[in-house]
């Protein structure tokens, strides 16, 4: 576990310019102390202690801000910048080096009929601060989802996707040089 932790506060460390030291990455980042909290939570989820798992859960994000079910499922690297008012739900499944700022949502929409309730996340994806990505969707490997976006349908992979409802940008093909 301390392994892991160290892992962690070394990401923030690389990613985040206004942590200077090993120290501050792992006193005072809430997305280190929050994916703590999820880990711990997650072991006892996993063996069906779920009252504990929840406990645990909710003190984390007593002290973080950030709620993370202990259900979610979360792979290497996810990087967590300043973190208040993230919310990932039981469902939820999240790549490697996954990047979100805060304000993010993993949820749900209502009482789904599916045991999938929550989207999937895939490797390398950035989610932008407020974004909220909402039921069983697929956001693709390397897509950029802006801001304060509202993702309702699946996003393909290394996409950009912005809007509310979210909506892929589309590139310019027929791109003109002008020079004045």
């Amino acid at each position: 576990m301390f392994k892991l932790i160290l892992k962690d506060a070394q990401l923030v460390l690389k990613k985040d310019p206004a942590t200077k030291t090993l120290w501050e990455a792992l006193f005072f980042s809430p997305g280190v102390k929050a994916l703590f909290y999820y880990r711990l939570a997650h072991y006892y989820y996993q063996r069906q202690r779920f009252f504990f798992a929840r406990f645990l859960t909710h003190r984390g994000r007593k002290i973080t801000g950030i709620e993370i079910h202990p259900g979610a499922t979360i792979g290497e690297g996810l990087f967590i910048d300043h973190g208040m008012g993230v919310v990932i739900g039981e469902t939820a499944i999240i790549g490697n080096h996954v990047t979100l700022f805060h304000g993010v949502t993993l949820g749900g929409i209502g009482r789904s009929q599916t045991n999938k309730r929550h989207p999937t996340v895939e490797d390398g994806v950035i989610i932008g601060a407020g974004a909220k990505i909402l039921g069983n969707i697929t956001i693709g490997r390397g897509a950029k989802i802006g801001a304060n976006a509202v993702v309702l349908d699946d996003i393909p992979p290394y996409k950009t996707a912005v809007g509310v409802p979210a909506r892929v940008v589309k590139e310019k093909t027929n791109a003109y040089l002008y020079v004045i």
